[in-house]
């Protein structure tokens, strides 16, 4: 795990490079495993197996006396050093945003003089926490690491709100998991003055009052269409990096090749590659990766490199059945002479829960964590620079809450052909008579409906989620239920009742907070891409491979802001998110598409995860036995080893909630087994995060 760290206080110095401290004595204190980007009085660290090239610091001339100007920048940027100067000058005078559209997913720190700006992204997916420490504020790009600086404990209401309300930004707020320990929305930047802090938000907000004006649907798409290309353009300029030696390869083993038994230790191939699963976005990265144009020393100015050709990798579940035709759509791709196509194939080893008790700790609890094996096994495959699609649904697809701000611009005519692909998909049905009024009603309700009454009536209904939680069995059911400003997640059913008046609590007050409120579709896309970029951090994470980087450009800033400028008409249109990409590639010169190109895979998923609950129900079983979710108060484990057993048998549960449940009680027997803290010196913590290392109950903390 990489993350950066550091500080601001009051005092001139703390320590950091010999100094002395508040207290007049020698104190020091620094993370473990740091460079020190720069020192006292507001020292910067970066932590972890950051690559030179992912560490960037440009400074400003000044005068003898006048305040240090610098800029750093940690991740993969496509910017040159003249603009990061440029961006530095105009951050000096308060425009952020310049800090956020260059190429690429990064984090930038900017310090003129005294002065600390941290600009997080977008999506989320590079999120900064911030925690107050020594008559200052600490901030890092993790939050573990400033739990274990203010040893801090369990913040058992947040994890409530995660498993009842995950895309309800105000049931979150700015925790995390740790107590004391906040985060910096997305599309904010937190600033910091000699210890103060100060968060604001670096994008414009859309009014209710007046709808934005509306922009050609075919620039548009030439928007994505630029942003995109940008964006593996970033990742395909870097500097490619060799992996590690270690551990070393054993020699000849009888029927397994250099590359068998280089995946077989965990090492990705040098190069750069993509996943090929036979989807749109992914098959968007690996065409536009093998064949940008204009690349510098490559043949007739296409490909990755001099003769280099791009490494595609497909996953292939032999456990199941059902997508033979993305496997065949993967190989048509694949016969792309710039493309070497991999396949990986895996059994019931690879399937969702297993290896349970194996995995690194991560920095917050996720879905993920439960098919973490599954693609670590793909990624091992891979090469050392790694794209991934992850994100293209949530930042391309209209969220259904969409139809509601088309009713509040007055465009009635935009909802026939959602509606229609909605009545179409429930079948030739007596309920499906009924589709289009009842979709059409519950939008306006949602458009009429206030932001503040949309929360209260949430709250109000949360409560008795075990009993109101709804029948998504449908696309029409699942679209109905998202027209709301909150509702449930799919775990909500299984939470006690005193879990769920906490998080409804939070929502009520909430809903009297004076706040920027958005439009309930706009507010709704953007709390589920944030939902879906958190997931993917876990998830580089728990399926961490040493010398490997995972590049989703989905989720960089310039492709979120170009996709949030895309007509609202055109997302709502049933297949949007393969038409836009179809047209990106056709922009870029790749028109030869295999037939089925973009067709949605959701029942395949969904038969891979019942499939995987079946087999490890046993450890599953054993791991809700006695849960540490229910010493916290949050669940039953009666009730959870119930709905195992009958999800397991084939009744139609959410298998998201169960997954949901599931790892975040692996997550915190992982936290409760981990050992040693994140930080070093005389003046270091003496203890790690959830001191003590015992979940306390939740009558011991405040909401």
């Amino acid at each position: 795990m990489r993350w950066l760290v550091g500080w601001s206080s009051i005092a001139a110095s703390f320590g950091t490079v010999g100094a002395v401290g508040n207290s007049g004595e020698g104190r020091t204190v620094h993370p473990v495993g740091s460079q020190l980007l720069w020192g006292d009085p507001d020292p910067l660290w970066a932590v972890g197996d950051w690559r030179p090239d992912e560490i960037r610091i440009i400074g400003v001339a000044t005068p003898e006396g006048a305040p240090t100007t610098r800029l750093a920048v940690l991740g993969c940027c496509g910017a040159t050093d003249e603009q990061l100067r440029v961006g530095l000058l105009a951050a000096r005078g308060g425009a952020m945003r310049h800090l956020t559209a260059w190429p690429g997913s990064y984090t930038a720190v900017v310090q003129i003089g005294r002065r600390l700006t941290v600009v997080g992204d977008l999506a989320g997916a590079r999120p900064v926490f911030h925690t107050p420490w020594a008559g200052g504020t600490a901030y890092a790009t993790a939050a573990l690491p400033l739990a274990d600086l203010i040893e801090a404990q369990l913040d058992i209401g947040h994890l409530a709100a995660l498993l009842a309300c995950p895309e309800t930004p105000e049931a979150l707020g700015d925790g995390t998991p740790y107590a004391g320990v906040k985060r910096v929305p997305p599309g904010h930047a937190l600033i910091l003055r000699e210890g103060s802090r100060e968060i604001t938000g670096y994008e414009a907000v859309a009014s209710l009052a007046v709808a934005a004006p509306q922009v050609d649907p075919v620039h548009a798409v030439e928007g994505v269409r630029d942003a995109l290309v940008e964006a593996v353009r970033a990742r395909l300029t870097a500097p490619r990096h060799a992996p590690e030696t270690l551990p070393q390869d054993p020699g000849p083993v009888p029927g397994m090749g250099p590359a068998d038994r280089r995946a077989a230790r965990g090492a990705p191939v040098a190069g750069i590659g993509a996943d090929l699963s036979g989807g749109s976005a992914s098959a968007t990265l690996a065409l536009l990766a093998a064949g940008l144009p204009g690349l510098p020393g490559t043949l007739l100015g296409h490909g990755t490199g001099a003769g280099e050709r791009l490494l595609a990798v497909t996953f292939n579940d032999l456990t199941t059945r059902g997508h033979e035709d993305e496997l065949e759509r993967a190989r048509a791709i694949a016969a792309n002479p710039r493309l070497h196509h991999v396949v990986v194939a895996a059994g019931e080893e690879a399937l969702p829960y297993a290896s349970l008790g194996t995995g690194p700790l991560t920095d917050e609890p996720g879905p993920s964590l439960v098919v973490a094996e599954r693609h670590r096994r793909r990624l091992a495959a891979g090469s050392a620079d790694h794209l991934v699609g992850h994100g293209a649904r949530q930042v391309l697809d209209a969220h259904p809450a969409r139809l509601a701000d088309l009713l509040m611009d007055r465009r009635r005519r935009h909802l026939l052909r959602p509606v229609a692909a909605l009545t179409k998909a429930e079948g030739p049905t007596a309920h499906s008579l009924f589709v289009p009024l009842t979709v059409y009603r519950a939008a306006r309700r949602l458009a009429r409906t206030s932001y503040r009454t949309g929360l209260e009536t949430a709250a109000g209904l949360l409560p008795d989620a075990n009993r109101y939680a709804p029948d998504l069995a449908t696309p029409a059911d699942a679209s109905l239920a998202a027209l709301a400003w909150s509702r449930p997640g799919p775990a909500a059913r299984w939470l006690t009742g005193e879990a769920l008046a906490e998080v409804s609590v939070r929502l009520q007050e909430a809903a009297i907070r004076p706040t920027s409120v958005q439009r309930p579709g706009e507010a709704r896309a953007r709390a589920t891409l944030a939902r879906a970029a958190a997931d993917h951090r876990i998830l580089e994470q728990a399926a961490e491979i040493r010398s490997q980087r995972l590049h989703a450009p989905f989720l960089d800033n310039q492709v979120v802001r170009a996709a949030r400028a895309l007509p609202e008409s055109l997302r709502v249109q049933p297949g949007a998110r393969a038409a836009i990409l179809r047209r990106v590639l056709g922009g870029a010169g790749i028109h030869d598409l295999p037939p089925g190109w973009g067709a949605p895979s959701q029942a395949t998923s969904t038969a891979v995860t019942r499939t995987g609950l079946r087999t490890a129900l046993p450890d599953l079983m054993a791991l809700f036995d006695a849960p540490l979710l229910a010493d916290a108060g949050l669940v039953e484990a009666r009730v959870v080893r119930k709905a195992l057993r009958a999800a397991s048998e084939g009744e139609p549960l959410p298998l998201d909630g169960l997954a949901e449940l599931a790892s975040t009680e692996l997550w915190l027997r992982r936290l409760l087994a981990r050992r040693g803290t994140c930080w070093t010196g005389t003046a270091a913590p003496r203890q790690r995060a959830v001191a003590g290392g015992v979940v306390p109950s939740r009558r011991t903390l405040q909401p």
